[in-house]
C-alpha cells in the first residue's frame, strides 16, 4: 500500500535526535533513511544488512541504539507480534497494518480511524488515549500459493 507520510528531512532529523541526548551522525541517517525508504517494516536486523552495504563497519549495536533514539524521538514506530520479533516503520502517523499469518509480511492499512469502534474498557482509571489495529489473513502471494487453508 502507498506510503503517505512523509519521512523527515535531515534538519528535523538531527534536531529529534539531539533534542532526545543523541548525536546525529552519518550511520544514523542512513539507517534512519533506508527505514524511511522501505515499506515493508523491516527488523534491526534487516536494516543491518542493508545499511552495512553502504557504511561500512556499522555494527548492529548502532543500529539498535539508534532505532531506540528514533522510537524515543517519535521519528519512528515499533510493531511486535506474538513472536516476539520487533519490526519498524518510519511512517509514525495513526494508521493500522495488514499481516500475513503465514509468510509474515506487514503492510500499512489506510483507512479512516473510527474511535467509535474502541469499547469503553471496564474497571476504574484507564483512559483510553487511541488505538492499534492489525488485521490478520494471508497475502496475495500465499493465498496463490497455498489456497485458504486454515492456520494451526
Amino acid at each position: 500500500m502507498a506510503r503517505t507520510a512523509r519521512p523527515r528531512g535531515t534538519d528535523s532529523l538531527d534536531a529529534l535526535i539531539r533534542a532526545v541526548g543523541g548525536r546525529s551522525t552519518r550511520q544514523r541517517r542512513a539507517i534512519y533513511s533506508s527505514l524511511a525508504a522501505r515499506c515493508d517494516h523491516p527488523t534491526a536486523e534487516n536494516l543491518y544488512r542493508e545499511v552495512l552495504r553502504r557504511v561500512r563497519g556499522l555494527s548492529r549495536a548502532t543500529v539498535y541504539t539508534t532505532l531506540h533514539l528514533l522510537l524515543r524521538a517519535g521519528a519512528a514506530s515499533r510493531i511486535v507480534h506474538a513472536d516476539g520479533v520487533a519490526h519498524f516503520d518510519a511512517r509514525t502517523d495513526p494508521h493500522d497494518h495488514s499481516r500475513c499469518v503465514r509468510c509474515g509480511r506487514i503492510d500499512d492499512v489506510d483507512v479512516a480511524r473510527r474511535p467509535e469502534i474502541v469499547p469503553e474498557i471496564p474497571g476504574d482509571g484507564f483512559s483510553v488515549t487511541g488505538y492499534r489495529l492489525e488485521y490478520l489473513g494471508h497475502c496475495a502471494a500465499c493465498d496463490a500459493a497455498g489456497g485458504a487453508r486454515s492456520e494451526p
